[in-house]
């Protein structure tokens, strides 16, 4: 539908470079989108592999846990001096204006906080599995955090594209050609006043003879 505007080749000028601007503006955020999408499927793809991963190593750990436990009692106690762990650094890199988180982290060599009377290779292996399990719940949570941030920036794209698409720029071709139309024809209506006012002329001139 086109928007009510005064036709003047003044608004023609403006509704025409306002249409550029939209198109301009469809092709910048389809383009992104696209960039986006491929983004997030490369990151796709290793969701999947760390998450079984990451299963595999629950399990894992789960089974040294168990086999920690029948060998020293419930050991629950010792996670209390277990050390802090500080080697989390999150930085952020920009894909097309979104902002994606990269976790840094430190690889510390592995630090016991418990003492040796209670303990045994098989809790030293059950804390070594649960400190790969972490790892890789690092990994997980910068890549899925990364895939939430593009499919959100992907719908937002879309749905400013779909605006320009669907209602800004058949608006805009609207416009231009109801505002073309009406030049034309006040051009055909002064090409036809203009002709009749010759031909008085010309008979006037005509009779005067």
């Amino acid at each position: 539908m086109a928007k009510q505007v005064f036709p003047t080749k003044a608004n023609l000028m403006a509704t025409k470079s306002s249409l550029a601007l939209a198109k301009l503006g469809y092709d910048l955020l389809d383009k992104k989108r696209n960039v986006l999408i491929k983004e997030m499927m490369s990151l796709l793809g290793e969701v999947k592999e760390v998450r079984d991963q990451i299963t595999d190593s629950y399990a894992k750990a789960y089974r040294a846990l168990e086999d920690a436990n029948v060998s020293s009692g419930i050991i629950s106690d010792l996670v209390e001096n277990v050390p802090e762990d500080n080697g989390l650094h999150v930085k952020y890199r920009s894909v097309m204006g979104v902002e994606l988180p990269r976790i840094d982290y430190e690889h510390t060599p592995i630090r016991v906080g418990y003492g040796f009377e209670r303990a045994n290779s098989k809790i030293d292996y059950a804390y070594i599995c649960f400190s790969e399990v972490k790892e890789l719940t690092v990994k997980l949570a910068e890549i899925e955090n990364s895939v939430y941030r593009l499919a959100n920036a992907i719908r937002q794209t879309q749905k400013r594209a779909n605006a320009l698409k669907n209602i800004s720029i058949p608006q805009f071709e609207a416009t231009v050609k109801m505002i073309s139309e009406a030049l034309e024809e006040k051009e055909r209506e002064e090409f036809t006043r203009q002709k009749v006012i010759k031909g008085q002329k010309e008979r006037a001139q005509s009779g005067e003879a």
